[in-house]
């Protein structure tokens, strides 16, 4: 699945960074997380927007989304090989710098309009956050002590779920609120014009994206982040070591996979799910204001999972989530009305500690081959590309039973968090900062 990641020298122990140091780093590392979640969501309100533009049904909505996440796949191993040649620090800029260029394409799609514009523009952004993904979650994990490493990434992705949580007010006011399709009841169908003059509304909020995204690249390019002084396995001694013979990461890389499906599937379909008349009826404009008690879930979960992870095990902090989102989800598939709405807002809650818990469950005790498991984790986040499978069963038995695959998603993280979370051959601690 992934060739060695390997150099023939190791790296060279730097001086000893204090807390301090490398506190105020994550501190800066917080505000590219805010950056990445905030874009990453936006697709939300953009769904149900380009699904009036462009007329799509619940299938070709959800396929943008797998264009998205293939990104994913294809960009994570090269990421990974990116960064073992040029260091974190200029891998994260360099991330940031394609994304901007991605924005600036859906500028593009916009003014044309174009559906297959709009797909590579998304994808170009997706490689980016690929990239920092593959480079920040590892680093987090990493520079500080091994055993608050998930209360670590759980606490800087708390600041990743705030700008899920802000990014559908952004999409709401400026996309949705400022288009006809966001506006209008669920069932007016828009004319031609109004679907030409509803396109140019993701013009604005782009390029404010491209805008932020290059001033950060230009902030981190100037900050003197930590280097890293975990050796490396060189060349000739790749063969002796295994990433499959830990179980950790073998089962963390399918839990991550269907981690995201769940995910996902509730984000992309959420506005859909509570406009209609026998859940919310509300507007998309409407819906959109309740996605972001969604996403706000996910940040105060994530700010709580951090706390409860200095006395609880990630392990079974992981485990009481699964079980309560699967609850949550045959809740919201089996009721209606606000019931059934309330439900779907609550996964939030319950979601907020599995990514980045997983992540740091499944790259504990790689050692040298932290870079290369983080790798394959973040190849692992493509699960969300199969959201297009939710939107074939919300087209063939309904939207709301297909929550159904969701509460079966949360099952298998149960199970990591029980037995496939255990690590095998593990590497003794070394020293990750200096």
């Amino acid at each position: 699945m992934a060739g060695p990641i390997s150099s023939n020298r190791s790296a060279t122990a730097a001086p000893a960074a204090g807390p301090a140091n490398y506190t105020s780093a994550l501190s800066l590392l917080a505000s590219l997380f805010f950056v990445w979640g905030f874009i990453t969501v936006i697709n939300n309100t953009l769904l149900p927007h380009l699904r009036s533009v462009f007329e799509l049904n619940y299938t070709q909505t959800t396929l943008i989304e797998s264009v998205w996440f293939i990104a994913y796949f294809i960009a994570s191993i090269p990421s990974a090989r990116l960064i073992e040649r040029i260091g974190y620090k200029k891998s994260m800029v360099v991330g940031l710098c394609i994304m901007a260029v991605g924005a600036l394409g859906m500028i593009l799609a916009a003014q044309l309009p174009s559906y297959y514009v709009t797909l590579v523009a998304l994808f170009t952004i997706a490689c980016g956050i690929t990239l920092l993904q593959v480079a920040a979650n590892p680093y987090v994990a990493v520079v500080g002590p091994q055993q608050t490493s998930s209360a670590r990434l759980n606490l800087v992705q708390a600041f990743n779920s705030l700008g899920t949580m802000f990014a559908p007010l952004f999409g709401g006011y400026l996309i949705l609120g400022r288009s006809t399709g966001g506006t209008a009841g669920t069932d007016q169908v828009l004319t031609q014009a109004e679907r030409l003059a509803d396109a140019q509304a993701v013009q604005l909020p782009y390029l404010i994206v491209a805008v932020v995204l290059v001033l950060l690249a230009v902030v981190i390019t100037r900050y003197p982040l930590p280097a890293l002084t975990r050796s490396r396995v060189a060349k000739a001694d790749r063969g002796a070591h295994s990433l499959w013979r830990h179980r950790n990461l073998v089962f963390g890389i399918p839990a991550m996979f269907i981690y995201l499906i769940a995910e996902i599937g509730v984000a992309n379909l959420f506005i859909n799910f509570v406009s209609q008349p026998h859940i919310g009826n509300l507007t998309h404009e409407g819906a959109s204001h309740y996605l972001f008690l969604l996403w706000g879930g996910m940040m105060v979960g994530r700010f709580v999972g951090s706390i409860l992870m200095r006395s609880i095990s990630a392990e079974k902090v992981l485990g009481g989530c699964a079980i309560g989102a699967c609850i949550v989800m045959l809740v919201a598939t089996f009721t209606t009305g606000p019931t059934a709405m309330w439900a779907l807002v609550t996964v939030g809650l319950f979601h907020s500690v599995m990514f980045p818990t997983i992540f740091t469950l499944g790259i504990r005790g790689l050692g040298p081959l932290t870079e290369e498991g983080a790798g394959l984790l973040v190849m692992a986040i493509a699960g969300g590309a199969l959201v297009v499978v939710q939107g074939w069963l919300a087209d063939m038995y309904g939207l709301q039973m297909s929550f159904l695959l969701t509460a079966a998603c949360e099952l298998y993280v149960l199970f990591y968090a029980v037995w496939g979370a255990k690590p095998t051959n593990a590497f003794p601690d070394e020293p990750a900062q200096g």
